[in-house]
């Protein structure tokens, strides 16, 4: 091949992809998996990084140069409890993985703390290869078990992520009915809960979850194109009182955060509304 015609910027451009290649080739080998059957690695392309559980499951995915942004469609869905609570003081979080919607929120609701919990100090450890942001005065992040830690934080959270997953699918701790009353007990007057379900068989989990917050408190989506299915649980009334109209509830979002979830907020909206 004749490069004599290539030209400096093009030059440029390629010494800096191989350089960028090699420094990625060197840090898989750095985070390859670990003799435990269950440890956590990357795999990091020019598109994509993946968190890569034993036998090749992927944990969660981002976009390379775009960390902050949703990748996955289930992690958008559950940030549309912010219909709920558009302006959240602190937003809680059970199961790090990649970091996507603690980045989400980081770089959206500038004014919200977040705290997350994972039990795994693994995937802990590869946080920064997944560009979640250090620990400071809006975020922190603890090596804990998830029921545990939410047993000692009783009515503290306007919102509460729960997408907690191990390689073998949920986790038995965090499918028992204790566990959805502890979830209940950690929201905030008028706090909303959106809970991952990935499961052969969601039934169970959604019969605890209206046992324990009540039957017209649940709102349960089924994400288009996926198995997952995205359950809404609150607490006390956190919809304004009569506001039963999608374009009302989007209203009430910051300009920026309807731009970039406007298909989920209008379909999350609709749903709540059909709901009554």
């Amino acid at each position: 091949m004749d490069c004599s015609g290539m030209s400096v910027e093009a030059n440029g451009w390629l010494a800096k992809w191989l350089r960028w290649r090699r420094r990625e080739v060197e840090a898989s080998i750095r985070d390859s998996p670990r003799p435990e059957p269950h440890s956590a690695r990357v795999k990091r392309g020019w598109r994509h990084t993946e968190l890569k559980f034993a036998g090749n499951v992927t944990q969660s995915r981002m976009r390379t140069f775009r960390p902050w942004h949703l990748l996955v469609p289930y992690t958008r869905t559950m940030m549309a409890s912010l219909l709920f609570r558009p302006e959240p003081a602190l937003i809680g979080m059970v199961g790090l993985g990649g970091g996507s919607q603690v980045k989400f929120c980081h770089r959206h609701l500038p004014r919200t703390r977040l705290e997350a919990v994972e039990n795994d100090p693994d995937v802990v450890a590869l946080r920064r290869r997944f560009r979640i942001p250090d620990d400071d005065a809006r975020l922190q992040v603890s090596i804990d078990d998830g029921e545990r830690f939410l047993q000692a934080r009783p009515g503290r959270y306007d919102i509460l992520l729960v997408d907690a997953y191990d390689p073998a699918g949920i986790p038995a701790a965090l499918s028992t009915q204790r566990w959805y009353d502890t979830c209940r007990d950690a929201l905030a007057a008028d706090g909303v809960m959106a809970s991952n379900l990935y499961c052969d068989d969601p039934a169970p989990h959604i019969a605890r979850i209206r046992r324990s917050f009540g039957e017209r408190r649940v709102l349960v989506l089924k994400e288009p194109r996926m198995s997952n299915r995205v359950v809404f649980a609150w607490v006390g009334n956190p919809l304004p009182p009569g506001v039963r109209d999608a374009k009302a509830l989007v209203a009430r979002l910051p300009r920026a955060l309807r731009r970039e979830l406007a298909v989920e907020f209008a379909r999350v909206a609709d749903a709540l509304r059909q709901h009554g």
